[in-house]
């Protein structure tokens, strides 16, 4: 199985330091929906990580983020594609679970979804040292992107390996050509 992790905020749709807290206010990157697309129709298998802590501080709740999902999904329906999983967090950040990233919770539900016993290899796209963190846990491979936080990332130290593209789209293109 060709299996990526995707987070959401920052890769697929436009992030906020304000949350994202409406479908109005989900709004995808140029070209990412796409991308999804793309690695579907080349045999992928596509999954959503994503800390939403916005609903332990009463920005917004569950339905909203379902919702949220739905859009996503229907849009991404729209171009040909899927997504097979979407896991998120709900917790704040002093909430003390296993599921926020950086810890490995939400990558290890994906990996036992899919009956894998870690995630050796697979590619892990984040914006943030915490998505690349948490993904290398069980032995994905960072690729970080510019869009979302990702310029604000690449200031700090990289975890050994990332590899770093403009955006998703970029690293589609580049997880496309080197498995032909």
């Amino acid at each position: 199985m060709k299996l990526i992790v995707l987070d959401r905020d920052g890769v697929i749709n436009e992030d906020s330091d304000e949350y994202v807290k409406s479908l109005e206010e989900w709004i995808p990157i140029p070209g990412s929906l796409e991308a999804i697309a793309r690695l579907c129709k080349a045999g992928w298998t596509v999954a959503v990580a994503t800390n939403q802590s916005g609903v332990a501080r009463g920005k917004f709740d569950l339905s909203t983020l379902g919702d949220m999902h739905f859009k996503m999904q229907q849009l991404v329906m729209e171009q040909g594609g899927r997504i097979d999983l979407i896991v998120h967090c709900p917790h704040g950040p002093d909430d003390g679970c296993n599921c926020r990233k950086p810890k490995p919770g939400m990558f290890r539900s994906i990996a036992e979804h899919f009956g894998l016993a870690d995630l050796k290899g697979v590619p892990v796209v984040g914006d943030s040292h915490r998505d690349l963190h948490a993904g290398m846990l069980l032995g994905g491979v960072p690729y970080l992107v510019r869009t979302g936080k990702g310029l604000r990332t690449l200031e700090g130290t990289l975890p050994p390996g990332t590899q770093v593209f403009d955006d998703l789209a970029a690293v589609v293109d580049h997880l496309l050509e080197s498995s032909r």
